[in-house]
């Protein structure tokens, strides 16, 4: 099975999930909050053996970097468990975050064009961020679109915002892997990666929806 294929896979299986996290809500069941405390979990324990298993001499070296990033994931447990109290601005944050990543994964192999920071991350191009962004906002109108009927423009700005912030949390967990020596963080989900790798976008995004909804 190659790894585009079980990307897909699992990519349908999160959204699954997701699908029925929203479900569990409409029951009555805070599932999304839930769902995005044990995530946010999974990352800082996924970054924890990550650090276990980095050579002495380059911890020594960056601890300044790993140790930051390391209490930035708290925050955004922190943010997930507070923004999980409303779960539809959840859910909404989890749309922009996929749509971003995927229409900058497909443009970007599409259209190719010049790298954004070939050193950090290969395959990012400039063509798949813009494409992502527009992604990203284009998920947000249509989620206020379908679920009100009426065109909301903030939510263009969320879609932008969260969209760009994703993607810079991205870079910055590739940052964090090249100086560890890692290709992934983990391989819990496969054509993914670990919880880290799949959920970087929450990097930045989250606390910032946090500190809007304050």
């Amino acid at each position: 099975m190659s790894n585009t294929t079980k990307r897909i896979i699992v990519g349908a299986i999160m959204a699954l999930i997701v699908i029925l996290a929203a479900v569990g809500e409409y029951f009555g069941i805070p599932a999304v909050r839930y769902l995005g405390t044990i995530v946010a979990i999974g990352m800082i324990v996924e970054m924890i053996i990550c650090l276990l298993r980095t050579p002495r001499d380059v911890l020594k070296k960056n601890w300044l970097s790993f140790g930051g990033f390391l209490l930035w994931l708290f925050v955004v447990l922190i943010a997930a468990n507070q923004v999980g109290t409303r779960p539809w601005i959840m859910l909404l944050l989890l749309l922009i975050i996929c749509c971003a990543d995927i229409g900058a994964w497909f443009f970007g192999r599409l259209l190719g064009g010049d790298k954004m920071w070939e050193r950090l991350s290969a395959n990012k191009t400039w063509a798949g961020q813009i494409a992502g962004i527009l992604c990203g906002t284009f998920a947000s109108l249509m989620y206020g679109l379908l679920g009100t009927d009426t065109f909301m423009p903030q939510l263009m700005w969320i879609g932008i915002s969260v969209a760009l912030l994703s993607q810079y949390g991205d870079l910055t967990a590739s940052w964090i892997k090249r100086k560890m020596g890692l290709k992934d963080f983990g391989r819990i989900l496969p054509g993914h990666g670990g919880l880290l790798d799949r959920f970087d976008g929450w990097i930045y995004a989250l606390p910032l929806i946090w500190f809007v909804i304050l």
